[in-house]
């Protein structure tokens, strides 16, 4: 798959960091912290590209991967209660603090385009359990909220295993109607036992 993105570097202290945005923000994607639950809502092209973060994701270690989408909640599906969020991924091997994340935000300009080229992420491939078992854990993601973002960090087999969530999402969602007249498909993105969940949900219905 080809994802088009923005490369953007911003400098905290001696360390100089990178962070990777899509080119286009997809406007029909809404992530909310809920009282009970992280929920996400997402039409095809949303999903497909986020499915392309995710995947990015995995093979940049030294990089943020930022999706800004926490203003599309006020124009996005009645979800119910929830505060929006932008969502930022990244390897564990990185150590990034997100505390530090709003300053590194502040710190970003306009950045320079770049397009990659990518395995599409396939819904249909065994999942990989090699590190199941790791002794530190780092095979389920370890998340964190701050600065109104929804930080997941993990492993590059992890997060290649939430970009196959995310392409099934964009791949089987549109076909299932159900007995409402709605379109309802759901998937999952597994977190440490400490952690809750990630619920993404596949929305076709937009308000205009």
């Amino acid at each position: 798959m080809r994802l088009h993105t923005t490369i953007h570097t911003a400098r905290l202290g001696a360390t100089e960091f990178k962070v990777i945005r899509p080119a286009r923000t997809p406007a029909r994607a809404v992530l909310l912290d809920g009282p009970w639950y992280l929920n996400g809502w997402f039409d095809q092209e949303a999903a497909q590209i986020t499915a392309g973060l995710w995947a990015l994701a995995a093979t940049s270690p030294r990089s943020l991967v930022h999706l800004p989408i926490r203003a599309n909640a006020a124009g996005g599906p009645d979800t119910g209660a929830g505060r929006p969020l932008d969502l930022v991924l990244l390897h564990h091997s990185l150590q990034f603090a997100p505390s530090r994340w709003k300053e590194l935000r502040g710190r970003l300009g306009p950045g320079r385009p770049c397009t990659v080229d990518l395995p599409a992420p396939d819904p249909d491939a065994e999942p990989d359990a090699s590190g199941l078992h790791h002794r530190e854990n780092r095979d389920r993601f370890r998340q964190g909220i701050h600065s109104e973002t929804l930080f997941m960090t993990g492993s590059a087999r992890t997060l290649r295993e939430a970009a196959v969530q995310f392409a099934d999402l964009a791949r089987t969602g549109p076909g299932q109607v159900f007995n409402h007249g709605g379109r309802h498909f759901c998937r999952s993105v597994d977190c440490d036992p400490g952690d809750r969940d990630l619920h993404l949900e596949y929305c076709e219905e937009w308000p205009a």
